[in-house]
C-alpha cells in the first residue's frame, strides 16, 4: 500500500512511518518544515508539503495513496488555549481527505483520544458513539464530534475508523504529558500528584501504538473504533512517585484547588480520571500490547536527562 500519514515527523507519526516502511508499504508523509521533510526523507519516505490549513495539499496527497493515517494536530494552538480553532481545523482536514477517499473502499485511520468517555469505569470501544451536550465545547467533545464524522464516511465508501489513544503514549523521547510533569517536578522540587493520587490513566508504548496504526490501515472494518491501550489505569500516584524517584525529589499530594498554581495548564488534567479497556481491539485486530509498562519507562534514565 501507498499509505498518506499526517503528523507523520510527530511523536506517534515517527513511529508510525518506520513500522509501515518495515512492513513493506510505501509512505507519504506530510510535512510543515525543511527539517520535518528531511528527517522522513531520510528514512525513505516521499514528502508531501503542507499542513492541516491546506486542505488542498491534503486532498490531493489522499488522491495519490491507497490509504490515510490522521495523527497531526495543532496541538500548539490547543495548547495554548485555543482548542476549539485546532478543532475545527482538525474537522476540515479530514473533511478533506474524506471528500478525496469518498467511493474508493479506501481506509482512513483517525487519531482520537480515550479521556471523557466514561465517567467512574473504563471506557469500552463501544464508548463516544453518540453525541453528548460536551462535544460543541468540551476538548473531548470537539474530537468526538470528529471522529463521529469519520465513522460516518463509510456510507461515502470511506473504510473509516478511528484509533483513539490514551493521554500518555510514552516512550524515549517523549515529550508528552509524562515528560512536562517531569520538567514541573524539577522545577517545583517534588513531584506532585492531585488529592490522594487514585485517579487511574491508560497508557500504551509508543511501538504498540505505531503497530496498532499499520493493523488499522491495512485491515480494520469500516466504522470500527479502536484502543490503542496497554495498560487499563496506572495511578497517578504511581507514576508521580516513579518521577520523584528518577529525579531523587520528594513525592507530594496537591490540593485539588491548587491544582492549576502547581501544574499550570497541566492542572486540568492532572487530577482526571482516564481508563480504558482495548478488549475488543485486540479480538477484532488480533493486537496485543508487548512493550514497556509506563512505570518500567519512567525506570530508565531517559525521561530524566537534562535538557
Amino acid at each position: 500500500m501507498k499509505v498518506f500519514v499526517t503528523g507523520a515527523s510527530g511523536w506517534i507519526g515517527s513511529a508510525v512511518v518506520p513500522e509501515l516502511l518495515e512492513a513493506g508499504h510505501d509512505v507519504i508523509g506530510l510535512a510543515r518544515s525543511d527539517a520535518s521533510a528531511h528527517k522522513l526523507e531520510t528514512i525513505g519516505a516521499t514528502v508531501q508539503r503542507g499542513d492541516l490549513d491546506d486542505p488542498e495539499a491534503l486532498a490531493k496527497a489522499a488522491n495519490e495513496s491507497d490509504g490515510v493515517i490522521h495523527l497531526a494536530f495543532q496541538h500548539e494552538i490547543a495548547f495554548g488555549g485555543d482548542f476549539p480553532s485546532a478543532g475545527a481545523a482538525d474537522r476540515r482536514a479530514v473533511e478533506a481527505i474524506g471528500a478525496a477517499l469518498a467511493g474508493s473502499d479506501r481506509p482512513l485511520v483517525i487519531a482520537s483520544g480515550v479521556a471523557g468517555l466514561s465517567l467512574g469505569r473504563a471506557a469500552t470501544e463501544d464508548d463516544g458513539l453518540v453525541p453528548n451536550v460536551v462535544t460543541r465545547t468540551a476538548p473531548p467533545g470537539i474530537r468526538q464530534a470528529t471522529a463521529l464524522l469519520t465513522l460516518s464516511m463509510r456510507g461515502i465508501g470511506v473504510r473509516s475508523s478511528v484509533l483513539r489513544f490514551t493521554p500518555t503514549v510514552h516512550g524515549e523521547g517523549d515529550n508528552g504529558f509524562i515528560a512536562q510533569f517531569v520538567a514541573i517536578a524539577r522545577e517545583r522540587g517534588v513531584s506532585g500528584y492531585v488529592a490522594d493520587g487514585a485517579n487511574r490513566w491508560s497508557a500504551v508504548h509508543r511501538s504498540d501504538a505505531a503497530r496498532l496504526a499499520r493493523l488499522a490501515v491495512e485491515s480494520a472494518p469500516s466504522g470500527s473504533v479502536l484502543h490503542a491501550v496497554g495498560e487499563e489505569g496506572v495511578p497517578f500516584r504511581d507514576f508521580a512517585e516513579a518521577i520523584g524517584r528518577g529525579l531523587g525529589v520528594p513525592t507530594t499530594s496537591v490540593a485539588p484547588d491548587d491544582a492549576l498554581d502547581h501544574f499550570g495548564p497541566l492542572g486540568l488534567f492532572a487530577g482526571m480520571d482516564a481508563t480504558a479497556t482495548a478488549s475488543i481491539t485486540e479480538e477484532l485486530l488480533g493486537w496485543k500490547a508487548t512493550g514497556p509498562t509506563l512505570i518500567e519507562d519512567l525506570e530508565q534514565d531517559y525521561y530524566f536527562r537534562a535538557v
